[in-house]
């Protein structure tokens, strides 16, 4: 995965994120789950993409 790759992904959820945060009505406690959520994810997909940890992709539900 390239570098601007992946700082597209991360503009593009930052922008989603703000977009959420910003025009949907949500009481604070929901929208600082939302954002804990969103970030541990992103550093999650970053650890992923630089193969510092291995088999999310892997994960099944």
């Amino acid at each position: 995965m390239s570098l601007i790759t992946i700082v597209i992904v991360l503009v593009v959820v930052g922008f989603l994120l703000w977009l959420i945060n910003t025009y949907i009505p949500m009481a604070g406690s929901i929208k600082t789950i939302l954002n804990v959520v969103v970030i541990i994810a992103v550093i999650l997909w970053l650890l992923s993409a630089f193969g510092i940890i291995h088999g999310i992709g892997g994960v099944k539900i």
